[in-house]
């Protein structure tokens, strides 16, 4: 394998160790969610779900950015020998982080009131408080993932997230059996029955500041390693006249304000979703449960997360791989690593959603305890955006490695307002309650992935590309082999559910859930195989396949 090839198999191969990582963290997510909504309940979940939006938002408009921006300019720095920059820069973000934090922090804790008003929750205020102190942790360790990830090593950003998610779950878990049980207290107290959900989410809100803290003490022992390490490596600058304060932060914020802009729209639709359809039922009069049924949607957003986090998790190494490959002027590995890393998502991604959809009886039934039924229709319903968020993401990440930071802005504001009416119009005139919710969602994600999509193609020209004919071919193959592991997982999981396992009982359909994933899982893998949809040739840009070489076609 020559530096060329070498380069794009390490891009992919540091990909796949934060893809695992993201499949890790969000398995360990909805594991613990379980047992937590199981104490809090599915209203209770509908305030945590709501408050977890809000401070979504405040973090992608305070430290979200952190490691892309500064993974993109470490990695420009290092491919042009800039390292006595690359310390700079760290260190400035340091600042940055700290001001950006308090800043965060203290409006979302002293506005928690009046975000509860505006989301028809008036005790969401207890979650959003707890959840108020994380913004500042985050913003630090957004700079310290960036470092690594700058650097070309995924791998503390890998450990730091797992032992967040653990540390997580533990503390969300415990935190939210003792607020639940004081709020059953203030029910009595105040003669009501919100302040048990409400408190119970508040308490898997503390959860997540704990386990952010546990990351950012295990980044920052590895960061006083790494500074160790480097420190004379750094002070080198190459003969570049050194960059001054001014200069790195405008970098730093010409980096970063795009992102957040292009981010803040992408992910605004959850909380606009939550205020679009608190507010409209409220008008309406509806007789339905408003927090319940966005406890319902906050359960479907976590299992169809699983399949994007790998999305999310390459984005991060496609970034700083495709911003040193442009600042060297590789034309040809930039278009593999956009060839690749796209195929490389959406080999995982379409049999994903094809499973949800076909097992979203038995998953559901084993997850989760209270109206199962609805869920069930609405996983289904919704299953499709595994597949258009996951595009979506990709693209973003490869338009800001490319250096075009505005186009996904650009992209992202048009489907949102598409998004926007969508959701009135399936709320008012069609009435589909929360079902209107996920089309829309899906809508705005698909609109976003074909925009981007389109502009990809017109900046790096597949159609001068030989492999382009061949390149498409390989989509239909892909959709017809997750199209026959459908077919087989529906007829296998009908025959264990109609002969074998008669019983609804939680052993049956663990079982049953646990035998269909198997035998879909190989199904697929058989015909992705034996139709040439990965080939011997991927081997060196998609991570794991070598080893399995032996079984490819050429």
């Amino acid at each position: 394998m020559n530096e060329s090839e070498y380069r794009k198999h390490k891009f992919l191969m540091q990909g796949s160790i934060l893809a695992i990582a993201g499949i890790i963290v969000r398995i360990i997510g909805l594991l613990y969610r379980i047992p937590m909504i199981s104490i809090i309940g599915t209203k209770g979940s509908g305030y945590y779900t709501s408050a977890y939006s809000v401070y979504s938002l405040f973090l992608i408009l305070s430290s979200y950015s952190f490691p892309s921006a500064i993974s993109k300019i470490i990695s420009e720095r290092l491919a042009e020998g800039r390292f006595k920059d690359v310390k700079n820069v760290i260190k400035n973000a340091f600042v940055l982080a700290f001001f950006v934090g308090i800043i965060m922090f203290l409006i979302m804790f002293f506005g928690s009131e009046l975000i509860s008003i505006f989301h028809r929750k008036r005790l969401l205020k207890f979650a959003l408080r707890a959840l108020a102190p994380t913004l500042f942790i985050m913003s630090f360790l957004g700079i310290l993932r960036g470092v690594f990830q700058g650097m070309g090593n995924m791998i503390p950003t890998a450990i730091s997230q797992i032992f967040e998610q653990i540390a997580n779950a533990i503390s969300s878990i415990f935190f939210a059996y003792v607020l639940f049980k004081r709020g059953n207290i203030a029910n009595l107290i105040y003669e009501s029955t919100e302040f048990s959900y409400a408190l119970g989410a508040e308490g898997g809100a503390i959860g997540t500041g704990i386990g952010a803290f546990t990351a950012l003490v295990i980044l920052f022992f590895m960061f006083l390693s790494l500074s160790a390490k480097y420190r004379r490596f750094l002070s080198n600058n190459n003969n570049y006249p050194p960059e001054s304060n001014a200069t790195i932060y405008k970098v730093l914020f010409s980096t970063m304000v795009p992102i957040i802009m292009s981010s803040t729209i992408y992910n605004l639709t959850t909380v606009v979703d939550d205020l679009i359809f608190s507010n409209v039922l409220t008008f309406m009069k509806s007789q339905l449960n408003i927090v319940v049924l966005w406890g319902v949607f906050g359960n479907y957003h976590l299992l169809f997360n699983i399949p994007v986090a790998i999305s999310s998790s390459l984005t991060s190494s496609i970034i700083p791989s495709i911003s040193m490959s442009v600042a060297k002027n590789d034309v040809r590995e930039v278009v593999l690593k956009v060839k690749y890393s796209v195929k490389y998502t959406m080999l995982i991604v379409i049999p994903s959603f094809v499973g949800l959809f076909i097992l979203a009886d038995p998953i559901c039934r084993v997850l989760f305890k209270e109206h199962i039924d609805i869920l069930i229709n609405v996983l289904k319903t919704g299953s499709i955006a595994v597949v258009s968020f996951s595009f979506a993401t990709v693209t973003n990440g490869i338009l800001h490695g490319l250096g075009f930071y505005k186009t996904p802005l650009k992209n992202a504001v048009i489907a949102l307002i598409i998004h926007i009416i969508a959701c009135f119009i399936f709320l008012i005139p069609l009435n589909l309650n929360i079902y209107g919710i996920v089309i829309s969602m899906i809508i705005f994600a698909t609109i976003l992935a074909v925009l981007n999509q389109m502009e990809i193609n017109r900046i790096v020209r597949y159609k001068n590309s030989n492999f382009q004919r061949r390149y498409i071919l390989t989509y239909f193959l892909m959709i017809l082999s997750a199209f026959i592991m459908g077919v087989v997982t529906y007829y296998v999981n009908g025959f264990l559910k109609n002969v074998i396992f008669k019983s609804d009982s939680f052993p049956s359909l663990l079982v049953r859930l646990i035998i269909c994933i198997v035998i879909s899982v190989f199904v697929y893998c058989f015909f992705v195989v034996m139709l040439g949809v990965v080939r011997k040739r991927d081997a060196q840009y998609i991570p794991f396949i070598s080893k399995f070489s032996i079984f490819l076609r050429g």
